[in-house]
């Protein structure tokens, strides 16, 4: 590689501080990410606080331990990226900050980056694996997206969330049967061990490409609080027919209606072994290539963040570094 051939990505969005470096063509050359795991444990969730308190404790001996990657060089990079948004305003002031100091001592631009067009581009980290035009399901904790891409950055959203994200429905359900934390892979484990006999609520279902999440979490609660002794995995088996039911009949219209050539499913739900076999089911009966990143990359990380740099450098994108927790997919 030739010098100043890698963008420095950082991402703070959450609980997770994470690094990386990333060359033009995907390829990670050191990436480094710091969970938050054990602080917020106790909390059943993210303590935005001590996630910002802990993102400045971690955030520099993170870009120490990458930047030794290349001889501690900053002659290599490029430019650097950072989460701007969406998020928790107190984590992505402590990465936009960092960005901005890391710039000024390196001479080097510094672009604010959406941390949803960053989980669109990790499928093609490492290996080039979206093809054009593309569906993309974003589905994670803070959000439910699905879209249509002409290319990397010519995105048309058809619908989003009215309420609750499907991520964060799991989670609220994990904590109703008391699986602790993180409840999405808990809740998929214990699922498989039950039978889908409870007919909870598909909402919206029929409804072009809106989601809605809040009256299943609901309909959950009611069922547990009429029947406290009733089977657990019965009730995370019921739950996750509901939510794969929702999310297949919303692909497959769009799939009808906007012809593609691959379905390129992203954010950390996309870990879900449930919706993983979903996705295959749906492309192998459309002819489509199935688009998951690995799972190293479906969770938040810096080097989806890096990689969408560059297409924020080569497109003449704004360097806007002003923080939006509410950041939506349309904007840069």
């Amino acid at each position: 590689m030739s010098t100043a051939d890698l963008i420095l990505g950082i991402e703070t969005s959450c609980d997770d501080t994470s690094v990386a470096l990333v060359g033009r063509d995907g390829q990670v050359v050191a990436c480094e990410t710091v969970s938050q795991f054990d602080i917020h444990a106790e909390f059943g969730g993210v303590f935005p606080e001590l996630a910002s308190r802990a993102h400045l404790e971690a955030i520099l001996p993170t870009v120490h331990k990458v930047m030794a990657a290349v001889g501690s060089d900053p002659a290599r990079i490029r430019a650097i990226g950072v989460t701007r948004g969406p998020g928790l305003i107190g984590s992505l002031i402590v990465g936009v900050n960092t960005a901005q100091a890391l710039g000024i001592a390196w001479d080097r631009p510094v672009y604010g980056v959406n941390h949803l067009r960053g989980h669109l581009r990790s499928p093609d980290l490492d290996v080039r694996r979206i093809t054009y035009p593309a569906l993309l399901l974003l589905v994670s904790g803070g959000h439910t997206l699905l879209c249509h891409l002409q290319s990397a950055v010519d995105v048309t959203v058809l619908g989003t969330t009215r309420d609750d994200s499907v991520g964060e429905t799991y989670d609220k359900v994990a904590r109703m049967l008391d699986l602790g934390m993180p409840g999405g892979p808990a809740l998929d484990r214990l699922a498989v061990q039950g039978q889908p006999v409870h007919r909870f609520p598909r909402p919206m279902i029929r409804d072009g490409y809106e989601f809605s999440f809040s009256g299943l979490k609901s309909s959950v609660a009611r069922l547990l609080e009429k029947d406290p002794g009733v089977d657990r995995a019965d009730v995370a088996a019921s739950f996750v027919a509901a939510c794969l039911d929702v999310l297949g009949a919303k692909v497959r219209r769009a799939i009808a209606e906007y012809p593609s050539g691959s379905l390129v499913v992203v954010g950390g739900v996309a870990a879900s072994p449930q919706i993983r076999a979903l996705v295959e089911g749906i492309c192998a009966e459309n002819a489509l290539i199935p688009c998951l990143p690995p799972l190293k990359w479906a969770t938040d990380n810096a080097a989806m963040i890096a990689l969408a740099t560059w297409d924020y450098l080569e497109n003449d994108a704004p360097k806007d570094l002003r923080t939006t927790p509410s950041l939506s997919l349309a904007a840069w």
